[in-house]
């Protein structure tokens, strides 16, 4: 209790420090109120718990972005941002209750000690680690830990029986580019997940390694980067803007202004650049879509942004947790706030997806509607908007075929990734042999037949491609019930439930209605089963890749049907039309 209520003061005092009157009359009645819970309530409140709920529905009422993090949460919270973790240096899939080995970090203590992929850890120090019991969190309890912590480590390798590691816990670099590679001699892609503290060293690193192989042209894929650091979206727009470049700056009631400005010779000021984006491409993200959209150095391929333009800062707590706090909103370089509306409430905002799918945004460019209260110009002279997103000079709308029900039942019941483990265990050190290199496994690919033997695993795992949905057919018959019910005095001139039932299947055209209704499902499910089966074959391409080669390989097999990167490299291998596009005409 002594804990929580010097929590609660360095909360409230802090506040009462800085208000007016009546806000000290507001801090005190809540002091009062934690006083009065302590000393005479009639059974023993959970006051930690009623605090941190109090501090989460109290930052809620500011903005959709100001957030609470419990002392337990912080560190994970961080880590994503930081760039590093503590532990051992694998990647690692769980499937049919066991712990697998995908992939070591270079020069990890897992490398180090001579783990390698295909190997299953059945033991950690004296613990079993086979079991449904095996989750994510009990490997990440298990595995993470202090720097400089031993663990042992026993794995079962193929042809070998039970190995026994014993490895020291260190920082483990965690990456924030998801993969980088050629899409053809002249053309480079790099995906960028997120913005950590050293993300821009990643990111000259990747295009220092492309360059070297030809590129001439940049596909930068930020599609479903929710952002992450200032600092380094301001150091990543750096690279594509010359110096003294105006890239962002930030202001807020309490807070000054402060711009933040290009400052030294970037690794792709000159080459031709697009960047990819989506309704999931968010803050740090939505800055360098938005720099380089409004100095027209890049063309942005995709959809609509989130329209996240608040920026929090982090205040620690005295008991180890964590307010992050938003105190200023950012302006990109044409003076526009990209932060979407958020006045009718937390609930409201977080349906923002539902309803761009709802209003069909997601499929059709002419459903988007700015304000023009909120144009702005580009160095060019292009118009764009503020007050919702970044949208790009060229849509592309959802593909909705992919997603047919096989698709996602296939994704949903981890099918790819059971399978795809399986054959690799199976056939890794043979398939090496003959085929050591991505390249090679592309050439052969089609031979494999894979496809089929995939679908007959999934038959087995009870997932068909033709799935039977009634409840279209319930809904027909409800609505024949509603109107027969309208005329009571039928109703009552049946003489058996069987009368009654018999008269309702003669009723109208019900029955026809039906069938023709089944007929056009029918066609409509097949068109959803062939339109998605080259994204089913991708996606077990990319997964059978990611065990064999590495996670680079799986965003490279996955990217041969992707529909966005497609109109990336048609536009790029169109000089005229990109630089038509930059000019505004």
């Amino acid at each position: 209790m002594k804990k929580t209520l010097v929590l609660m003061t360095v909360l409230l005092l802090g506040v009462v420090a800085f208000s007016q009157n009546d806000e000290r009359k507001t801090t005190r009645k809540m002091m009062q109120l934690y006083m009065m819970m302590d000393r005479f309530y009639v059974d023993t409140a959970d006051i930690a718990k009623i605090t941190e709920q109090g501090i989460e529905t109290m930052l809620k009422q500011l903005d959709p972005h100001s957030a609470y993090i419990a002392e337990k949460d912080v560190r994970s919270a961080n880590e994503p941002l930081e760039g590093n973790i503590i532990g051992i240096g694998i990647t690692y899939q769980i499937s049919n209750d066991t712990i697998h080995v995908i992939d070591v970090v270079a020069d990890a203590p897992s490398e180090k000690v001579g783990i390698l992929p295909g190997d299953k850890i059945i033991k950690v120090d004296d613990t079993v680690a086979v079991g449904d019991s095996i989750t994510q969190d009990w490997v990440l309890k298990h595995l993470r830990g202090k720097q400089n912590t031993k663990v042992k480590i026993t794995v079962l390798r193929s042809g070998k029986g039970e190995i026994v590691f014993n490895l020291t816990r260190e920082k483990i670099p965690l990456n924030s580019i998801d993969t980088w590679f050629m899409i053809d001699k002249e053309i480079g892609y790099i995906s960028l997940r997120r913005y950590a503290q050293q993300s821009d060293e990643e990111f000259r690193n990747a295009v220092e390694d492309l360059k070297k192989q030809g590129m001439k042209k940049l596909i930068f894929d930020l599609r479903s980067n929710g952002g992450g650091y200032l600092s380094s979206a301001q150091k990543i727009v750096d690279e594509f803007l010359s110096d003294d470049k105006l890239i962002v700056y930030t202001q807020g009631s309490k807070v000054k202004r402060e711009e933040l400005r290009t400052e030294n010779k970037g690794v792709w000021e000159k080459g031709d650049l697009v960047i990819l984006t989506d309704e999931y491409t968010a803050s740090a993200s939505e800055i360098t879509s938005g720099a380089v959209q409004d100095w027209d150095r890049g063309v942005i391929i995709g959809r609509r942004t989130f329209g996240k333009g608040l920026v929090q800062r982090p205040f620690n707590m005295p008991d180890g947790s964590q307010v992050r706090l938003t105190i200023s909103r950012y302006y990109i370089p044409s003076g526009r706030c990209i932060q979407k509306p958020y006045d009718k409430g937390y609930d409201e905002y977080i349906k923002d997806f539902q309803n761009r799918s709802e209003h069909q945004e997601l499929v059709n460019k002419d459903s988007i509607k700015f304000n023009d209260s909120l144009k702005y110009t580009t160095n060019n002279g292009r118009v764009v908007y503020g007050g919702g997103g970044v949208m790009p000079d060229i849509f592309v709308p959802l593909d909705t075929m992919r997603a047919s029900d096989y698709f996602i039942n296939l994704r949903s019941k981890n099918l790819f990734n059971e399978f795809a483990l399986s054959w690799v265990e199976q056939n890794r050190n043979e398939f090496l042999k003959k085929y050591p290199t991505y390249d090679d496994f592309d050439k052969v690919w089609n031979s494999l037949g894979l496809m089929q033997e995939f679908k007959k695993f999934a038959e087995s795992k009870d997932v068909k491609p033709q799935i039977i949905k009634t409840g279209w057919v319930n809904d027909i018959v409800l609505n024949y019930l509603k109107e027969a019910q309208k005329d009571s005095t039928k109703i009552n001139s049946y003489t058996s439930y069987e009368d009654y039932a018999t008269s309702l299947v003669k009723q109208g055209n019900m029955i026809d209605e039906i069938i023709n209704k089944s007929k056009q499902e029918d066609i409509k499910q097949q068109e959803y089963i062939q339109s998605s089966e080259k994204y089913i074959e991708a996606t077990l391409k990319g997964s059978v890749a990611r065990y064999m080669y590495g996670i680079k390989y799986y965003y490279k097999a996955v990217q041969e049907n992707d529909e966005v990167i497609k109109q990336a490299v048609s536009l790029l291998k169109d000089e005229k039309r990109y630089k038509s596009i930059l000019k505004g005409k």
